[in-house]
């Protein structure tokens, strides 16, 4: 039910803005309730991928995945609020350099060494072992950073153009009905 506030005007309510949007109250909870499960999966396959199969690039896809989730169950404004353009482009960014730094780091403390999987130069203090597999690791996140920012920014890309798209159709359809 509409309520008028003190300037005479109508404010919707959480439920009529949700029907009005087309959305389904299911649809909402129980994505709210998966997508941190998604989230979660994907973190593992990103650090189990360098010991099984997995890894940077399949974590990568399914934690956009559950971006994609969430424009599904909450529409495509209230997911751009949340992720916007200058986050987007800021992991795509983040994700190279960690992906990058390791490999020049490994690069400067090994003294120009290069050889395949030579992480264990990462000044860290732990074991030769652990070092090896904390580079890994780092790398792996750099790359589902990365992957999964790209994929989201193409999602978020084809939904605008689409959403653009229809706009237009409909404002000529309009259009054409007042002539």
């Amino acid at each position: 039910m509409t309520k008028a506030d003190g300037t005479g005007t109508y404010q919707l309510t959480a439920e009529e803005r949700r029907v009005a949007a087309g959305r389904d109250l299911i649809i909402e909870v129980i994505a709210s309730l998966m997508i941190p499960l998604i989230q979660l999966f994907a973190l593992y396959v990103i650090i189990h991928g360098a010991l099984g199969a997995g890894g940077g690039f399949q974590g990568g896809v399914i934690l956009a995945s559950s971006f994609i989730l969430y424009v599904i169950a909450f529409g495509i404004t209230g997911a751009r609020k949340r992720l916007p353009e200058s986050w987007n482009t800021g992991l795509q960014s983040l994700g190279v350099y960690i992906y990058a730094g390791v490999g020049l780091v490994c690069i400067l403390v090994s003294l120009g060494f290069v050889q395949y999987l030579n992480y264990w130069a990462l000044p860290l203090p732990v074991a030769y072992e652990m070092r090896r597999a904390m580079g890994m690791d780092f790398v792996e996140i750099g790359i589902g950073i990365t992957v999964m920012a790209t994929m989201t920014s193409l999602f978020f890309d084809l939904a605008w153009k689409e959403k653009e798209e229809r706009k237009e159709v409909k404002e000529s359809n309009e259009g054409g009905e007042k002539k």
